[in-house]
């Protein structure tokens, strides 16, 4: 039985410029066949136990020739899988798209081409130029660089165009086009611009005008312009010192690695979104994945407080109640404590109120709210509290609880397990001199145990996580309240004091 090839657009490299239809099927891959132009992040949305082939071409070096990679296309797609073939940019721009789909349809096999965010807009606008405005420019003509396309440039009638021309994949070619452009007849004068790495934190933008951009890119930093690499060249370019929007983020060309756990998934968690939408690059790696404790759960009616000291704890939970077939109407009046916001929002997303969110979110001041709360002369009855958390959860909670003569049992629903697999999605393997932002020492230990070489500046959430990162060896900064809100603030002070 067929199975099925869609030739997804990944875009130019920022993750969030995939389209939804593009991460829909991602998601749904069996086999994902990907090129070397992909944005970090972007491989993350396919599933794990997906299979990922790179057959990726850099520079002239075609380690996987066309025809063997329309080979595999039709081989995986024979053996009956859903099969994405994933392109930088578009798949029908200059990305060899039109070709793969006849050789799958000449076959016989289902291929369907989803459009993605193309690098010769998105690009410029990333820089702040915008490829066309009713005072400079009425049209855009996009062109290869790329010498081994068949049809040579026809510079003289690219010469006389008025509007702006976006030359894509060239790094290597920046002074023949200026040149040849010029020798055709146009200004030498005409503004233009090389952009390097386009919508990623490593973007740079070197401006000029026709007769001076060669050596502009050259001189701007060594080793010169490299792929990938898109040049504009038009009177609006003239736009992009007073549009550079990106200069006007905090975060603009900072890279920070956030770890997660696998059960949390990867891409779009709102610490991510937080950042990036400071102009960080984030790249998000598993650091450990979570799982059950096939434990019973006791009644829950002889409880005064149940107590969630994680988001995970939470939804563990509920999966045990359904798997033993129980119902939340056990927990009667019991009242709910959450050890923070996000702990809460998932707890109330569930139809349940909380009643107790310490100021501080750690588990020593939800220990110590719940001392204030029922040592209070006001809190009559049992005081019995039930503590549903890791396995390994921070000691502070029981101890301080303890201390306060509190009767409560303690149910470990779930374990942080540490992944070491080196396949963990993250297509840009460079973590030298990296901050990364930590949400719990769960991740910081998995984190360790998956990268024992790499040391990076840790920003971390809480007091228990800054002690596993210093026990890691990391340079560390704690946040200043236990809030994603105040980590990303965190990492923007880390980056403030480094310039």
């Amino acid at each position: 039985m067929n199975g099925k090839v869609w030739l997804v657009g990944a875009g130019p490299g920022d993750p969030e410029l995939l389209t939804l239809k593009g991460k829909r099927v991602l998601e749904q891959a069996d086999v994902v066949v990907y090129d070397r132009l992909i944005g970090p992040g972007v491989l993350g949305y396919a599933p794990p136990e997906a299979e990922l082939i790179d057959v990726g071409k850099s520079g002239g070096r075609h380690p996987v020739p066309q025809g063997e990679i329309e080979g595999i296309l039709i081989e995986k797609a024979l053996e009956g899988k859903r099969v994405v073939r994933l392109k930088g940019g578009d798949p029908f721009l200059f990305g060899r798209g039109g070709e793969e789909m006849t050789a799958l349809t000449d076959r016989g096999i289902p291929c369907e081409p989803v459009s993605g965010v193309t690098s010769a807009i998105a690009v410029p606008a990333s820089a702040g130029i915008p490829v066309t405005h009713r005072d400079y420019a009425s049209s855009l003509h996009i062109v290869t660089a790329h010498k081994r396309w068949d049809a040579p440039l026809d510079y003289d009638a690219l010469a006389r165009l008025e509007g702006t021309l976006v030359f894509l994949m060239g790094a290597s070619e920046v002074g023949e086009i200026c040149e040849r452009l010029i020798a055709a007849g146009m200004d030498k004068n005409t503004p233009a611009a090389v952009i390097e790495r386009g919508t990623t934190a490593r973007q740079r933008r070197v401006t000029g005008v026709l007769a001076n951009l060669a050596r502009a890119a050259r001189d701007d930093r060594s080793p010169g312009v490299q792929p990938p690499a898109v040049v504009v060249v038009g009177r609006v370019v003239a736009l992009a010192e007073t549009l550079d929007w990106r200069a006007r983020l905090p975060l603009t060309g900072r890279r920070v690695l956030v770890p997660l756990p696998a059960s949390r998934g990867k891409n779009g968690g709102r610490l991510t979104a937080l950042l990036r939408s400071r102009g960080a690059e984030v790249l998000e790696t598993l650091s450990s994945r979570t799982e059950a404790i096939d434990a019973p759960l006791p009644h829950l009616g002889g409880y005064e407080w149940l107590v969630f000291t994680s988001a995970a704890g939470v939804e563990f939970f509920f999966e045990r109640l359904r798997a033993d077939r129980r119902d939340i109407r056990e927990i009667d009046a019991a009242k709910i404590a959450a050890v923070g916001s996000a702990t809460k929002d998932v707890i109330e997303s569930r139809g349940l109120r909380v009643d107790l969110i310490p100021s501080v979110y750690s588990g020593s001041a939800l220990g110590k709210a719940l001392r204030t709360v029922l040592e209070s002369p006001l809190s009559a009855g049992s005081k019995r509290l039930l503590l549903l958390r890791a396995e390994r959860g921070a000691p502070d909670l029981a101890r301080i609880l303890r201390e306060g003569g509190l009767d409560f049992d303690e149910v470990p629903l779930y374990r942080t397990v540490p992944i070491v697999s080196g396949d963990d999605r993250r297509e840009d393997a460079d973590l030298g001199d990296v901050t990364a932002a930590f949400t719990c020492a769960s991740s910081v230990r998995g984190f360790a145990a998956s990268y024992p070489d790499v040391r990076v500046r840790a920003v971390c959430i809480g007091e228990q996580t800054e002690k596993a990162a210093r026990e890691s060896g990391y340079e560390t900064r704690v946040a200043r309240k236990a809030t994603l809100e105040d980590l990303a603030d965190a990492v923007e002070e880390v980056f403030r004091l480094a310039k």
